[in-house]
């Protein structure tokens, strides 16, 4: 049965399936790859009316599947007729993971897995007594340290169940990628949702509470990435498997991508927060108090592993294969803008 890619020399007949397509991640890379590639023929899983709407009205050729992540026979069936799956929705879901890589098996020509993780899985949580306290001298590499990146243990590791399943599906016909992103800023471009998540709720709980804070110490570190570069690299690793030349790029065990353009120390941050924030008359004091684990919960349920925990990691493998350059403003010069629509949001 021949491939759904034909020649580059002729307009493509390419097959995708897109979770999370309205989504801040899945929206944005949606829009870069279908900007880039409107002859590709993408199906999008999309959960109710309202976000297939948005879809259609801003990507009429995309064909709408109305189903969420718990519609497994359906993700099965359409995982089947689809060459390429990119997987931007919740990294955790287990079953969904199972459904995609199921679907794929089925197949009997070549279908690639593009699936979305997150570098909190290089957080150790059963460390939850040094949150915030101390910045990791450990810095992974995706090509040098991938063996042991892809064998971290589940427990206490974010997302290394899923990762599993997804590392656990190549074969002769099916090949996989990891995209394992860090902190992502920036607004996004898709049809839905365009607000990152730690930042702006750093931002949000700061200005909520009236006062600026850390995790403890505030000496932990993550890196950074602006959402288009990101949206960059699932178009490059998209475009690699709809290569019918071959592919210059690593795909299965070893195909894992971060995806970085800095780091920043969350306590540093959380000063720079205040300080803007303060000269803008959104906050009486730049002061930052350290909160322990317990007080951050309150704030917010995920505060101490979201500014408290290490995550370093270098995307090696993206600019060593795929010639990826991250071009997005940096993280600080992006801090004003995110001031504002969190103050807007809360009716400051």
């Amino acid at each position: 049965m021949a491939p759904k890619i034909f020649a580059w020399v002729f307009p493509i007949n390419f097959l995708s399936q897109l979770t999370g397509a309205s989504g801040y991640i899945g929206g944005t890379a949606l829009d870069v790859i279908i900007k880039a590639h409107p002859e590709y023929e993408i199906a999008a899983l999309v959960r109710n009316p309202e976000k297939a709407v948005a879809v259609t009205k801003k990507y009429p050729n995309v064909r709408i599947i109305s189903g969420d992540l718990d519609s497994g026979p359906l993700i099965e069936e359409e995982s089947s007729k689809a060459d390429i799956v990119l997987h931007f929705a919740d990294c955790d879901h287990v079953a969904s993971a199972k459904s995609i890589v199921a679907g794929l098996g089925k197949r009997t020509t070549p279908s690639y897995l593009i699936h979305t993780s997150g570098s909190a899985i290089l957080a150790n949580l059963n460390l939850a007594s040094e949150f915030g306290k101390a910045a990791s001298d450990k810095i992974y590499d995706d090509i040098d340290d991938v063996q042991e990146i892809t064998s971290l243990p589940e427990s206490g590791h974010l997302h290394r169940d899923v990762d599993s399943i997804v590392i656990g599906a190549n074969s002769d016909t099916v090949k996989t990628a990891i995209v394992c992103p860090p902190t992502i800023y920036g607004p996004g471009s898709g049809s839905g949702s365009i607000r990152s998540n730690q930042v702006p709720e750093l931002t949000r709980c700061t200005l909520k509470c009236g006062q600026a804070f850390q995790v403890t110490n505030g000496a932990t570190i993550w890196n950074n990435v602006h959402v288009q570069d990101l949206a960059n690299l699932y178009l490059l690793l998209t475009e690699e498997a709809a290569r019918p030349d071959g592919k210059k790029t690593t795909w299965g065990p070893e195909g894992y991508y971060f995806a970085e353009n800095g780091e920043h120390t969350w306590g540093e941050l959380a000063k720079k927060i205040a300080k803007k924030a303060k000269a803008k008359g959104y906050l009486k004091t730049d002061e930052v108090i350290s909160l322990p684990n317990e007080e951050v919960i309150k704030h917010h349920p995920f505060g101490h592993i979201l500014w408290g925990t290490n995550s370093r990691g270098w995307a090696s493998r993206a600019r060593k294969f795929l010639g990826w350059e991250p071009k997005g403003a940096p993280l600080d010069e992006t801090l004003d803008d995110v001031i504002e629509l969190e103050a807007k949001a809360l009716g400051l």
